[in-house]
């Protein structure tokens, strides 16, 4: 049954997001859009998201695979909003408490995704910047290998800026919650040694942070 969803969750999510990005073949002048991910290449892309979306053209494949392992996990952490404006997102965590998140796409033409909390004060949008391979909060020194250790770092920071992720559902289904558990007990880096089979050991390593 685990193996089942997974697969349609992952068509599903290389469905959505091709949608959005492009790639530039280095040894070539022209831009190619990307039809590898995607099942239905003739599908228009609705005026709506172009207007909240900016996914820039990448110069190396490295970076593209990259961002499009990140925007796939981006699809199943839950707390990842997709094209939204500053106004919407802000409506949305101003009744929240304080520390309260989401991830959003940015329309700024030098970033990918944005994020947007609850601070005591007022409700903020962070642009976080990709740079050789590293992701980094705007204005920030501390960079990245991963998104989501970013956001782990952040969350587990003794400030607490990040403290409650903001989720479509907020009734997460169980096994999410034991795949978390799991993370917690043994640590992302110790999943090969725990007695589960293949298909369970994938599960957990698709998307292994404890958020």
């Amino acid at each position: 049954m685990v193996a089942h969803s997974k697969v349609e969750a992952d068509n599903a999510v290389a469905d959505r997001r091709s949608q959005h990005l492009e790639a530039s073949v280095p040894e070539r002048s022209q831009i190619q859009p990307v039809r590898a991910l995607h099942h239905n290449p003739g599908r228009a892309i609705p005026a709506s998201l172009l207007s909240d979306t900016h996914f820039r053209t990448f110069r190396s494949h490295a970076d593209f695979n990259l961002i499009t392992k990140t925007s796939s996990m981006l699809d199943m952490c839950g707390f990842y909003w997709g094209p939204m404006n500053v106004k919407v997102a802000h409506d949305k965590l101003n009744s929240e408490p304080v520390g309260t998140f989401l991830i959003r796409d940015s329309r700024q033409k030098n970033c990918f995704f944005a994020i947007s909390v609850k601070t005591v004060s007022e409700t903020v949008c962070i642009l976080i910047s990709y740079q050789a391979g590293k992701f980094s909060l705007d204005g920030s020194k501390e960079s990245f290998n991963c998104l989501f250790q970013l956001v782990e770092h952040y969350m587990a920071s003794p400030k607490k800026m990040l403290l409650f992720p903001l989720r479509k559902v907020r009734l997460r289904p169980l096994q999410e919650l034991c795949r978390k558990s799991i993370l917690t007990t043994f640590g992302r880096q110790n999943l090969d040694s725990i007695p589960l089979n293949r298909v369970l050991k994938d599960y957990l390593k698709s998307f292994p942070f404890q958020i």
